[in-house]
């Protein structure tokens, strides 16, 4: 059984870098005044990173096996204007 971590409206005003410590650990918390639960605090959900994506493999979607006949260097090149 998950016993959830209790902290007072004083906690918080007076011991918060404990109350935090419990939350960067995992803990759920709940905020109670005069032995009532106002409130409750959780940490946050990990942030997934953002998928690159594969260009790789994107090109053999694309073109499969074909050589092209310039390279992607000089095709930029060529629109900068440096031929």
């Amino acid at each position: 059984m998950h016993h959830m971590k209790k902290a007072t409206v004083r906690d918080l005003r007076y011991h918060f870098s404990r109350v935090e410590g419990m939350l960067r650990e995992g803990e759920e918390i709940e905020i109670t005044k005069r032995k009532q639960v106002i409130a409750r605090m959780v940490p946050p959900q990990p942030k997934k990173s953002a998928k690159r994506p594969d260009f790789l493999e994107r090109l053999h979607r694309l073109y499969g096996k074909k050589r092209l006949k310039v390279s992607g260097a000089e095709l930029i090149a060529h629109e900068r204007g440096r031929e």
